[in-house]
């Protein structure tokens, strides 16, 4: 066990994507994973409630924070499949340099807030560095409880992350508890992270999925593949 992490208050939003939009995107050793034909980009606000390294105790101020991760989907050659986040933003600025360095995920650093009334929970978020200015702003009403669909599991259920460091291409294993969906109603939708990610969408958005939140555990980075990158 590397490191494991409480995630909370998720919102999971998603458009269909052509593969051959993204494939430039992706480093050497992995492609965009698809689903009858079709691969997708997902926009995550959620909360940190907590983050451990090891068998010590939860960092109190590196592992709780907000967050909103634009990603695509993403399998290896070995069939690892996993998702290449595009940027993640993040409150804690002591966050950014240390996962970009250590681990080459693309934290940026910006201005968030999640409020919540009864049902219906917003999450904002304005980027302070790289690109300043960046916006997105989420609300939706939270609804019943609903079983997911096979292309729901698929995009949730992610098992890993593929990301770039040193030269090299990597997969980040984890795992986590099954989730607990909500179906949720979009209240307010006001986002540029995805087209400043070079997204380009190819349909309307799927159903708006909302979850309280489970525990996710990380094991130690694998090597996909070295050489440079084809972007």
């Amino acid at each position: 066990m590397w490191f494991d992490q409480s995630w909370l208050d998720l919102t999971f939003l998603h458009w269909p994507v052509r593969p051959d939009d993204v494939a430039h995107l992706y480093p050497p050793g992995i492609r965009p994973d698809v689903f009858d034909g079709m691969t997708y980009v997902g926009l995550i606000p959620f909360r940190m409630g907590y983050t451990k390294v090891g068998a010590g105790p939860a960092l109190p101020y590196f592992g709780a924070f907000a967050e909103t991760n634009v990603r695509l989907y993403s399998v290896d050659d070995a069939g690892r499949h996993g998702v290449l986040f595009r940027s993640l933003e993040t409150a804690r600025l002591a966050v950014v340099p240390a996962i970009r360095f250590t681990m080459g995920v693309p934290y940026t650093w910006a201005r968030m807030r999640i409020a919540r009334s009864e049902d219906v929970i917003g999450y904002d978020s304005v980027r302070r560095w790289p690109r300043r200015g960046l916006c997105s702003r989420v609300a939706v009403r939270i609804g019943e409880r609903v079983e997911p669909t096979p292309l729901e599991i698929w995009l949730t259920a992610r098992w890993g992350a593929h990301t770039r460091k040193a030269g090299r291409t990597w997969w980040v294993p984890n795992e986590h508890d099954p989730w607990r969906l909500h179906a949720a109603h979009l209240v307010e939708l006001d986002d540029e992270l995805i087209g400043a990610a070079d997204v380009r969408l190819a349909g309307e958005p799927l159903r708006v999925l909302y979850s309280p939140g489970t525990r996710t555990r990380f094991g130690r980075p694998i090597v996909v593949a070295a050489g440079s990158v084809s972007q």
